[in-house]
């Protein structure tokens, strides 16, 4: 099984989500761009600007939290290539 971290962007919203996911990457987007609770919940159009597979969901999650850690827009948009 492949594990994705993936950042997606909200024009609208003019914000960054980082996120992994074990299963489908577009399902997991279509599941951002639907109306529920949470952080991506009330913006539907989230697209995804950065993909990293993973062999190994540790490996997975480590990165996430390491991405979140930056708390820099600006290393974000290095990475992404912006």
């Amino acid at each position: 099984m492949n594990f994705h971290v993936y950042i997606l962007f909200s024009k609208l919203a003019d914000k960054f989500y980082i996120g992994f996911t074990g299963g489908n990457l577009l399902e997991r987007l279509r599941k951002h761009n639907s109306n529920h609770k949470g952080f991506t919940g009330k913006i539907n159009d989230w697209k995804i600007v950065y993909t990293e597979m993973f062999e190994q969901k540790n490996s997975a999650m480590k990165r996430e939290l390491e991405i979140k850690n930056w708390k820099s827009r600006i290393k974000i948009q290095k990475l992404i290539g912006l």
